[in-house]
């Protein structure tokens, strides 16, 4: 898993194909030069026991839990933020749950559908596909798709992810997890702060982290209603007073690097796996990857 996100390979049958010329991965997975390479077929069937252990997630926190690593990384400022995972589902199969879609009827599986007049929301449809999936968008004028949500929790000091997983596409998503991750990676009661962008600008969320002893350094959402009115934030005048306010606002802004990376290189901008929990292990493995990445540059440096 950890060759197919460094090398962009797409499908465990590429890897196979890869595995039986290229010396390195052969002693990167321990296999001998004459030994033959598995089947792809054993990534399949071995994948749902991963899952029941959730190795994904502990290998992540294994991975930030080394001594070396513990030590670049910050106990007190903190960014979090969630990014668009298309789902591995067509919008075609985007159906009403009661049924009685009216489409005429065409050659092959990948008939056209019609859309026309036609109200879709995920209270009455369902992807035939993906039924996990969800129909959401990012922001205003922004294209609706089937996709999850990825959410990452990152120190401030060098930028590393210490933790993170996908959810459901829902409105209140990304706060929900920001606080789970929180909860998750906290050891102290100590007080720390948390950058964030203006979506999480929501009287509720801040009142939230200020009972778990969190500063929140989040971005202000000012925008316009459609009366007129500037929209009132939650974020008070002695939250901004401080310097440390202006400092999370530039380092939370590195955890789109991290997402960058994963959409990118980790091949995740369109996920190949069906449902919340393979899609969770998947981005959460990629999430370790990209420490690994870092790592090395980091550790070089003398402290």
């Amino acid at each position: 898993m950890l060759l197919q996100v460094f090398y962009s390979i797409r499908s465990e049958r590429q890897l196979m194909e890869r595995m039986e010329f290229d010396l390195l991965f052969r002693w990167f997975v321990g296999l001998g030069v004459d030994d033959p390479a598995w089947d792809h077929s054993s990534f399949s069937k071995n994948r749902n026991r991963l899952l029941e252990g959730e190795i994904a997630a502990k290998f992540l926190a294994a991975v930030v839990a080394q001594p070396k690593v513990k030590r670049l990384l910050s106990s007190d400022h903190f960014s979090v933020d969630g990014t668009l995972l298309e789902a591995w589902a067509s919008l075609k199969s985007f159906r009403r749950k009661a049924g009685g879609d009216n489409d005429k009827d065409g050659p092959g599986r990948n008939a056209e559908r019609s859309f026309h007049k036609e109200k879709r929301s995920n209270e009455t449809h369902r992807s035939t596909t993906d039924p996990e999936a969800r129909l959401y968008k990012k922001g205003d004028g922004q294209p609706a798709k089937l996709c999850y949500l990825g959410h990452a929790l990152m120190e401030n000091r060098h930028g590393l992810v210490v933790g993170g997983g996908a959810t459901l596409a829902t409105g209140t998503a990304e706060r929900e997890a920001a606080l789970a991750l929180v909860d998750g990676t906290r050891r102290s009661e100590r007080r720390i702060t948390l950058g964030a962008d203006k979506a999480y600008d929501v009287m509720e969320f801040i009142g939230d982290l200020r009972g778990r002893s969190v500063t929140p350094h989040i971005a202000i959402n000012g925008h316009r209603t459609k009366t007129g009115k500037r929209r009132r934030t939650a974020i008070d005048r002695r939250t901004l007073r401080h310097a440390g306010y202006e400092v999370s606002q530039r380092c939370r802004r590195r955890i789109e690097e991290v997402f960058g990376w994963i959409k990118s290189s980790a091949g995740l901008a369109k996920v190949k796996l069906r449902g919340r929990s393979r899609v969770d292990a998947a981005f959460t493995m990629a999430l370790a990857a990209y420490n690994l990445i870092r790592l090395p540059k980091l550790l070089s440096v003398p402290t």
